[in-house]
């Protein structure tokens, strides 16, 4: 029986692309670095290709086809161009699988058949939810007398799936539901979530604590500022955000400690080296991606951070 796509010999050269929404991001910048060194190690050629647009994604993906390429990972600028994509990979005979963000038919519905590697949105917010669950215990409060601001962002379903895995993480170590306030944010940036958090705590003036969790590290940080405008410091607070952002590393290099205690540090590294690794796999041994990959972070405080930047591959800051 004849295989439906053969795969490169050994003497055959091997050409990988790796096409990212936005090559500005420090986050697209860190998985081509890795993918750098997935092609090194294997002895591939890596095509990196920045395609912010559906129109130069689709031309990007036949400019692979023309240089002879054999496969290509993916963040597309559109999930939703899925389809598309799809059809333009098969026809030019190329193997595909997204990273970071996953494919949609024309239902809205993940395209199960294209492999892909996706940060876990729910366990990373439960990273932060048992994080400041220990951090409660360490400082033996009364978790009855101890608020929480819970940023909220319900039009975005990671920012949905993150805050409500850092509930769930909450509760299931015996917080309080009752104690927590919802603070809906109206853009994703520090300045709205500050504003919904003031609401918050307007809210409730009866409790001698606070703690925050949001979408990322600027919901937190938002949260932060709001409570010290309250005079709930480093002491009092809690906060802990999602994404090793510079505004996190920042936060943490101020010489006196504020109440943002830790961020959960999402990793290039897999994103990158490994979707290469798999892309490589496929092309010379026919060995297809799992379909789904889901990845987590790691938590870092003022005191770990450069330890767990440095565990993770990241370059130090």
């Amino acid at each position: 029986m004849i295989a439906q796509a053969p795969f490169a010999k050994a003497a055959e050269p091997v050409k990988i692309g790796f096409l990212v929404k936005q090559p500005e991001e420090p986050w697209f910048q860190d998985e081509w670095k890795f993918a750098e060194m997935a092609a090194k190690k294997n002895g591939f050629t890596l095509v990196k290709i920045a395609a912010p647009s559906g129109e130069k994604m689709m031309s990007a993906i036949d400019n692979l086809a023309a240089q002879q390429a054999q496969g290509f990972v993916i963040c597309t600028p559109d999930v939703k161009l899925g389809p598309g994509i799809v059809a333009k990979a098969k026809a030019d005979h190329l193997k595909m699988m997204t990273v970071d963000d996953r494919l949609v038919d024309g239902a809205g519905k993940p395209i199960e058949s294209v492999p892909y590697m996706g940060i876990s949105a729910y366990n990373i917010g439960k990273q932060a939810g048992d994080g400041i669950a220990a951090e409660i215990k360490r400082r033996g409060w009364d978790m009855k007398d101890v608020g929480a601001i819970d940023v909220t962002y319900e039009q975005l379903p990671t920012a949905h799936d993150r805050t409500a895995g850092a509930t769930d993480a909450l509760t299931a170590d015996g917080f309080p539901r009752g104690n927590i306030i919802q603070a809906p944010q109206s853009k994703t940036d520090a300045e709205s979530a500050f504003n919904a958090a003031n609401i918050a705590l307007t809210k409730s003036p009866q409790f001698k604590h606070w703690i925050a969790y949001g979408l990322n590290d600027e919901a937190v940080l938002g949260a932060v500022r709001a409570a010290e405008g309250r005079g709930f410091k480093a002491d009092n607070m809690i906060g802990i955000g999602i994404g090793g952002s510079d505004s996190a590393l920042n936060e943490f290099k101020k010489p006196t400690p504020t109440g943002f205690y830790g961020t959960v540090i999402t990793s290039p590294k897999r994103h990158g080296e490994e979707t290469s690794d798999l892309m490589y796999t496929w092309i010379t041994q026919g060995k297809e991606p799992p379909k789904v990959t889901l990845t987590t972070g790691m938590l870092a405080t003022r005191d770990s951070v450069s330890l767990v930047r440095q565990q993770m591959g990241l370059t130090s800051n």
